[in-house]
């Protein structure tokens, strides 16, 4: 990385990724950017290619015949699967943890036998590989909800919360019998139900230092009043008004340090960037998970208080100096609110015409993430679930998100679903 220009790569095609490239863009080491497979907005900030995410060696061969100087793997998919592993083999540079280390967020088993060992401060579980076992245990332990977890990686969608036994009975047979999460349903995890706030927190760290990012709150029920069922995630804050410098600074003793000196002590040295889903609970800060990069919507609120260069970061963290620079976040607030397809996270169509937009995609005011989105001869039309991250910063978060609503309101297209209640009961005064 003693390059001063970098030509990057990013892998994915969704809202996180387009946060990534153009908070990439604003660094005066960005040289060239591309994106695979990218999406339409993207195709205006980045030269975009049609090799999936999960194509490891598709990605390398690109890599390769654009002669990219930096790869960055944003999704879990690729991580867990190796392709940083395979792109550094290659001799090609990569931002991201290796196979080894991302198996903290593609197997759940591993994360919780992880912080059980090092007392690491979680729900109680217990593991299944049997559906007959797991469903005798929920049965004697006779306490709801019940909270079952898949293994492996499930777009987000591997966890259900179960009111009573006939739930339960249901949830593990489509989990471990009907496998509709495919092989990542082979083992559960049966978890404790926690109560109390959740928090979003990323973190960069190259193994031995971690310098947390502004803290997040995700909004993942569809509907308003956390109705629902859950998505990818319908809108995002930052700052999360519940983290004050006194929870941080217990997170940061019990939580965050003692998380990347036991992936060390395994032999698993983290490093990327590592996220950690807290919940607040009566008896203190607690994981409820841990994903092996960005998190999406998170990225979106996160990145544009980010005050470092981002590529400043990411040489230090290849290099394990990340030690020698210091990280700086703006004191503003921001707020996100997803504009989805109508139907989502079910069936929704696809192709309608996105109106508002200028012909970068953007809106002038906010700053417009594309996460489903197509481009074709100067006009944007709806490719995917969520479509759009509509995002504003400002000095509060009630103006914050004053301006990301009013800027929905420009923007139009058919059967548009957004949430009207993102952030609410979370303003700062």
């Amino acid at each position: 990385m003693n390059k001063d220009v970098l030509d990057i790569l990013v892998v994915g095609g969704g809202g996180r990724e387009h946060a990534i490239i153009r908070k990439l863009k604003e660094s005066s080491r960005c040289g060239k950017l591309y994106c695979t497979p990218g999406n339409g907005g993207i195709s205006r900030d980045a030269e975009c290619f049609d090799v999936k995410a999960d194509d490891i060696s598709g990605v390398a061969a690109l890599a390769k015949q654009i002669k990219a100087d930096l790869v960055f793997v944003a999704p879990d998919d690729p991580l867990v699967a190796g392709m940083v592993d395979t792109l550094e083999k290659e001799g090609i540079a990569a931002f991201g943890p290796n196979a080894d280390a991302a198996i903290i967020e593609g197997s759940k088993v591993f994360s919780k036998r992880l912080m059980k060992k090092y007392n690491i401060p979680t729900a109680d579980y217990e593991v299944f590989d049997n559906p007959s076992e797991a469903l005798s245990y929920i049965r004697r332990r006779g306490r709801y909800p019940a909270v079952i977890k898949a293994d492996g990686l499930a777009l987000g969608k591997g966890v259900i919360l179960c009111e009573d036994y006939v739930e339960a009975k249901a949830a593990i047979k489509s989990i471990m019998q009907d496998r509709i999460f495919g092989a990542s349903g082979k083992r559960v995890v049966v978890e404790e139900f926690l109560t109390g706030p959740e928090v979003s927190v990323l973190a960069f760290t190259d193994g031995k230092t971690i310098y947390p990012m502004a803290s997040a709150k995700d909004h993942k029920r569809v509907f308003d009043g956390d109705m629902g069922p859950n998505t990818g995630g319908m809108g995002t804050i930052s700052p999360n008004p519940h983290y004050d410098e006194k929870t941080a600074e217990y997170c940061m003793q019990n939580i965050f340090k003692p998380t990347i000196e036991a992936m060390r002590k395994e032999g698993r040295p983290f490093k990327g960037c590592l996220f950690f889903g807290l919940m607040l609970t009566p008896d203190g800060p607690k994981v409820i998970e841990y994903n092996c990069r960005f998190g999406d919507p998170e990225t979106q609120v996160v990145l544009p208080r980010l005050k470092t260069d981002l590529i400043e970061i990411i040489s230090a963290i290849r290099d394990e100096r990340l030690h020698e620079i210091s990280v700086e976040w703006t004191d503003d607030a921001c707020a996100c609110v997803v504009m989805a397809s109508g139907g989502y996270p079910g069936e929704y169509r696809k192709g309608l015409k996105i109106k508002g937009l200028d012909k970068n995609g953007q809106l002038k005011g906010a700053m417009i993430f594309h996460a489903g989105t197509r481009y074709n001869e100067g006009e944007f039309f709806t490719n995917g679930g969520r479509v759009l991250g509509v995002t504003a910063k400002a000095p509060s978060l009630d103006k914050a998100l004053a301006r990301a609503y009013d800027s929905v309101a420009k923007i139009s297209f058919a059967d548009a679903h957004y949430r009207r209640d993102i952030g609410k009961g979370f303003y700062l005064k």
